[in-house]
């Protein structure tokens, strides 16, 4: 089992011990995207949503679910975060209408921050459906991926 690195002698689930990793500035780029009703892109553009408005309660409950990605994967270290970031921008195809959202996680820590920015990025858009989905059942959440990471003993990735 030793080339399985979260698993204990016995087999057995640990959380891997990074005591001795470096540690170095890291950056996570998450993309995921809801795609919704032309009802629903007019009330989330006009802010005429009954329960508020969506991005702005969104992009929170993002950034909040960032910082708590360690109480709800278990192997995921609890890290400082020194900035989250999430964006939004609208394509529109036919009659559908896709919003496209984007997290930007950073710490300066001993392991990466993909899983806080894929959390985000995942909770944003659950959000999202959350609040509007009295007008619309029919949302898709898109596919959820990571775009880009810095810094790390593995070094940097960019998706192509």
């Amino acid at each position: 089992m030793a080339e399985l690195t979260h698993f204990n002698q016995e087999g057995r689930a640990k959380m891997v011990d990074i005591s001795d990793k470096p540690e170095t500035a890291r950056t996570a780029i998450a993309h995921t995207s809801i795609q919704v009703s032309p009802e629903i892109y007019d009330k989330i553009s006009s802010n005429s949503m009954k329960k508020g408005d969506v991005l702005a309660v969104a992009q929170v409950a993002g950034i909040m679910a960032c910082k708590k990605t360690a109480d709800i994967i278990p192997m995921c270290h609890p890290i400082p975060l020194t900035g989250v970031d999430i964006s939004f921008s609208w394509e529109k195809t036919d009659d559908t209408y896709t919003l496209m959202i984007d997290c930007i996680a950073k710490t300066k820590g001993h392991t990466g921050v993909e899983m806080e920015a894929l959390t985000a990025a995942s909770v944003t858009a659950l959000t999202i459906y959350d609040m509007c989905k009295a007008v619309d059942k029919g949302m898709i959440i898109g596919q959820t991926y990571l775009v880009e990471k810095t810094g790390g003993k593995n070094g940097d990735f960019k998706r192509e």
